[in-house]
């Protein structure tokens, strides 16, 4: 609120030149950043496009049993070490407070990432490719990964859910 109020009938005086040109230039550089995030979505290849089903936990944690279960090659810390083909699917859940399983994967092979929360908002930062996503309760995102480099990657909760939320990192290993 203003300390002083404007005179009467301000709103309708008329707009200077200068403020014309302002506005007008205003509007030219917003439409111009607008486009430009639509280029650089389609083109920069910065954020991978994914596609999302609803589902269920019953649902999704059948299919991810089924995953575990086929691919299964050891254990790490309690969480299942999985290593599965290449151009299959892969199937990662978010659960108060872990990702799993752990992958281990090839390079340069392309693979679908099925991710899913069964219980609350989680945050996909697959780190150090700096590749986020936002996973909600009840649907399905997937999207193709394909590793470029070899080497252990984090799997990192960014959005907060609950007091163990900093203890929630997964691992993929990416072999040559």
């Amino acid at each position: 609120m203003s300390a002083i109020p404007p005179k009467e009938g301000w709103y309708y005086t008329k707009i200077a030149k200068e403020e014309k040109i302002w506005i007008g230039l205003a509007l030219v550089v917003c439409l111009g950043l607008f486009a430009t995030m639509i280029l650089w979505h389609v083109y920069g290849k910065q954020n991978p496009s994914f596609t999302t089903y609803k589902t269920n936990v019953h649902e999704f944690n059948a299919l991810y049993d089924a995953f575990v279960e086929k691919y299964k090659v050891g254990e790490e810390h309690g969480f299942a070490v999985v290593k599965p083909d290449p151009n299959t699917d892969v199937f990662m859940r978010a659960q108060i407070w872990r990702w799993e399983p752990v992958l281990i994967l090839k390079k340069g092979e392309s693979y679908r990432f099925h991710l899913a929360s069964t219980d609350f908002l989680h945050g996909f930062s697959l780190q150090p490719i700096n590749m986020n996503f936002m996973v909600y309760p009840n649907h399905d995102y997937v999207l193709t990964f394909t590793p470029t480099e070899a080497g252990e990657y984090k799997v990192i909760c960014n959005e907060f859910c609950g007091v163990g939320h900093h203890l929630m990192v997964g691992k993929i290993v990416v072999e040559e």
